[in-house]
């Protein structure tokens, strides 16, 4: 999946939770728990973005686990819409299967990440370092 996919994809959702939000009972708990979930929905988007303009790898994996907890926080707050509002659940479920692929996607790119990271460090230290034995001069 491309950047930009997923990219649209994160705005995709965002739009979809807005949308059921707007549906929500206009009570105190009903939107309390839709300021909730349009704030993390809304938020894991608009960071991915940021995340793609990084301006280091460090920078970027930082950017991407501020998404993958806003993607959990959101698949929280679904869950909580979908347990006390009965009728909403098949719009619930599709957006809650999304954010959970979603954060799927994103897990792994952080998992890759770390490791391209990782492997950028093992480039820079000495031969020795990597676990090479060097000949002792004996």
């Amino acid at each position: 999946m491309t950047p930009q996919q997923l990219a649209f994809r994160t705005k995709q959702l965002a739009i979809g939770i807005i949308k059921m939000a707007a549906d929500l009972p206009k009570l105190i708990p009903s939107q309390t728990m839709g300021n909730q979930v349009v704030r993390a929905g809304t938020s894991s988007g608009a960071n991915y973005r940021a995340a793609c303009k990084s301006k280091s790898l460090k920078d970027f994996i930082y950017k991407l686990k501020v998404v993958e907890e806003e993607l959990d926080e959101t698949i929280y707050w679904l869950e909580i819409i979908g347990e006390t509002h009965v009728y909403m659940r098949d719009t619930v479920s599709g957006l809650h299967a999304e954010a959970n692929e979603l954060l799927l996607i994103i897990s792994q790119s952080l998992r890759t990440a770390k490791r391209n990271q990782k492997d950028k460090k093992n480039q820079k230290k000495p031969a020795s370092l990597h676990g090479k034995v060097t000949p002792s001069k004996s």
